[in-house]
């Protein structure tokens, strides 16, 4: 049985906007992963939350989103038969979630409830200021020795990402808030500039997942969770986005939120959303061994599908010519104002316009920029996401409950 779906502005989103020569663009301030967590905040009773023409659900005590690493709203609509529970909820979306379409500028995206050019973490790689490349998903740094160091004492997460997050707010209107989500993420780089107000629970398995989150919902008063569950992008990036692996993995999280539905408290909501859907590498371009495209590129950050090229003095339409005519058909390029005017990443903050790369590159149908040497296991993945696609835009918002 499927719950009843919050009532939501009806502002469709159409697939076929995004074409081989049109990109879908992200419908920020509308249908974007950024306006969820402020309509549940308005759904909870948080004076003044939710966004004018985003979403509108209806009145709960208590609500959980559940972010399913990978769940593209495509991918899903495509394997019905392995998720038959999720497919049978009442569908909210699609959203789209901003542009790059990577997991740490969309968990920034959800927990902020900002576009990426607000709250400026615009890349899985990129420059936050002092022209070296931060790994936005570990917190870390490549060091001469080939490995990675901490930065979260040298780029304080806070600092960073300065605005206060929603889960913040939620604790300050009195609202009980929890993370769940696996060990690792307690404390790391990403969860305090992101996710920071929220007390953590660590979990381990689908089977804790379940129990904190309904544990999490059945507390006292008003209560707000966060969950994450990270295997099917992991297993979409090793096997491929619809192979057997990553099916089999669908049903897994099928059967994960049907029995968090069967424990929810009848004044509680569950919403299931993503972070991006992916693709298949059908064609790469390594930029480690190709000569011309590191002619007058000071940096390379973003990630195989949504690259930031930052030039080196008086390069930008050297890089820009040469990167258009190597990439052709299989990418969009574009300088740093082009894609700020065309609203890739959203309405600017301060200082977030230099963390963009002097060129943008979002890459089109199956083709990745590698780099064989500095990402070598990034390389070699065989599902990736990030670019403007609506494989890799739209994911679902499934709605369970409150159930009268």
């Amino acid at each position: 049985m499927s719950g009843r779906a919050g009532r939501l502005r009806p502002v469709p989103i159409d697939p076929t906007a995004a074409t081989a020569d049109t990109p879908l663009l992200p419908r920020y301030g509308e249908r974007s992963l950024a306006e969820v967590l402020p309509a549940v905040l308005a759904a909870l009773g948080v004076a003044g939350a939710g966004a004018p023409d985003g979403p509108v659900l209806a009145p709960v005590r208590a609500a959980c989103v559940l972010l399913v690493d990978g769940l593209g709203a495509e991918l899903l609509a495509a394997h019905p038969a392995d998720a038959p529970f999720l497919t049978g909820l009442a569908e909210a979306g699609p959203l789209t979630v901003g542009f790059p379409s990577s997991t740490s500028i969309s968990l920034a995206s959800l927990g902020t409830g900002l576009a990426p050019g607000g709250h400026g973490i615009v890349g899985i790689q990129f420059d936050p200021g002092d022209h070296e490349l931060l790994d936005s998903l570990h917190w870390t740094r490549r060091n001469a020795d080939g490995g990675s160091d901490d930065q979260r004492a040298h780029l304080v997460p806070e600092l960073v990402q300065p605005t206060p997050t929603a889960l913040q707010r939620a604790a300050g209107d009195g609202i009980t808030v929890s993370v769940v989500a696996p060990s690792f993420q307690r404390e790391s780089g990403l969860t305090r500039a992101a996710l920071r107000g929220g007390r953590f629970r660590a979990v381990h398995a689908l089977g804790d997942l379940a129990a904190r989150v309904v544990t999490a919902l059945e507390a006292p008063g008003r209560a707000l969770c966060y969950a994450y569950h990270a295997d099917l992008d992991l297993l979409g990036h090793l096997h491929g986005p619809g192979s057997p692996a990553w099916r089999w993995q669908l049903r897994q999280i099928d059967q994960l939120v049907a029995t968090i539905h069967e424990q929810l408290p009848p004044d509680a909501m569950l919403l299931v959303t993503g972070d991006h859907g992916m693709v298949t590498v059908t064609r790469s371009y390594d930029a480690d061994t190709d000569d011309a495209m590191q002619l007058g590129v000071a940096l390379l950050g973003g990630d195989a599908r949504a690259r930031h090229v930052y030039t080196r003095p008086g390069a930008t339409a050297d890089v820009l010519a040469v990167w258009t005519e190597l990439l052709g058909d299989d990418a969009w390029v574009t300088t740093r104002d082009e894609a700020v005017t065309a609203n890739w990443f959203g309405p600017l903050g301060p200082h977030v316009a230099s963390r963009i790369g002097d060129v943008v590159v979002a890459m089109r149908g199956g083709a990745v920029v590698v780099r064989t040497t500095a990402e070598a296991r990034l390389a070699r993945l065989i599902g990736q996401h990030g670019s403007l696609t609506g494989a890799e835009q739209l994911v679902p918002l499934l709605v369970s409950g409150p159930r009268g």
